[in-house]
């Protein structure tokens, strides 16, 4: 049967998702498609987006988007999400690149091993204390540590930039009831949030299977930006905290995507992500496991089954 339109291209064409543009903040716009491209039309004009480099399209307020928009971002395996003004909030999110749930089967039999996700912890933190032992402290040892890092970093940034700081003290209902410092933040870790979110169900992963955070459907988004706060998204509110701005969220936003711009944070991601993962015990890895594009069927014995034919030979008795 021919299927019309243009036909999807194959997983092996695609951009890996650590070598795409980080993410891409839209309000307030119409979004179509003009062939391979997103085009965002206002009254200003109108500006082309080549879909294949995008990892994460944030959709603000504002923004209408085509049926046949979405089927290139689709196609091309970047991750949509609906965000509210600013980014500051979190609605919904489109479909993953990779085909395979093998790296998403990992992560839950580690999360659900309580020895295993207690590894996994201990290594996210050490990610954060180059040079300490984590391998013995406990998750209370290990979140006052962290606790007394962040509050470090804080003062350090605080004393560089002349902002005062006091806690983080912010209202995720009311982004204008936090001063600047705090509505900075709020935009910056919104920013990362999206980028990781998109890094996470780009390769397979699930966004709430936290191992430090947990209960809610984005806990493992949050404990992967955790590792790069300190470095990206702090800095940046306090510089734009300091600044003349008088927009703290669209200037946030597009500092942080200057910070991340070249990609290298989604290729940290994806690094981090399979090395917190795939442990020895989830056994050998393929690099192509994002694009196998196939199904099995599980059986006791541990060896997949493949899918696709009648397996009903195999249990006919004569009588």
């Amino acid at each position: 049967m021919n299927i019309p339109g243009v036909p999807p291209p194959q997983l092996p064409e695609l951009t890996r998702a650590q070598d795409r543009i980080s993410f891409l903040y839209l309000e307030r716009c119409v979004i179509h498609r003009d062939a391979n491209a997103i085009t965002a039309a206002d009254d200003k004009g109108v500006v082309h987006i080549p879909a294949a480099t995008l990892s994460v399209l944030l959709l603000g307020p504002g923004t209408s988007i085509t049926h046949q928009a979405m089927t290139l971002i689709a196609d091309n395996g970047a991750t949509a999400i609906w965000v509210g003004e600013r980014g500051v909030r979190y609605y919904a999110h489109g479909r993953s690149l990779a085909r395979s749930s093998r790296l998403l089967i990992a992560q839950a039999a580690a999360v659900s091993d309580r020895t295993r996700r207690l590894n996994v912890a201990r290594t996210m933190y050490s990610m954060r204390f180059p040079g300490e032992d984590t391998a013995r402290l406990t998750m209370q040892q290990l979140r006052g540590k962290e606790g007394a890092r962040v509050r470090r970093c804080y003062r350090e940034h605080s004393k560089r930039t002349g902002v005062p700081w006091n806690q983080r003290d912010y209202n995720p209902d009311d982004f204008a009831s936090g001063d600047r410092i705090n509505q900075a933040l709020s935009a910056a870790h919104a920013c990362l949030y999206g980028v990781v979110h998109a890094a996470i169900v780009a390769i397979g992963a699930s966004p709430g299977l936290g191992f430090v955070h947990t209960g809610h459907e984005r806990s493992f988004v949050y404990d992967i930006a955790d590792l790069y706060k300190a470095e990206v998204t702090i800095p940046v509110a306090f510089d734009i905290a300091a600044s003349d701005s008088t927009d703290i969220g669209a200037d946030t936003r597009r500092a942080v995507r200057d910070r991340v711009h070249d990609g290298a944070i989604l290729d940290r991601c994806v690094r981090d992500i399979r090395a917190l993962l795939l442990t020895p015990q989830s056994g050998a890895i393929e690099e192509d496991w994002l694009d196998a594009d196939e199904v099995n069927l599980w059986d006791e014995s541990g060896a997949d089954i493949p899918a696709g034919f009648n397996h009903g030979s195999e249990y006919e008795v004569d009588f």
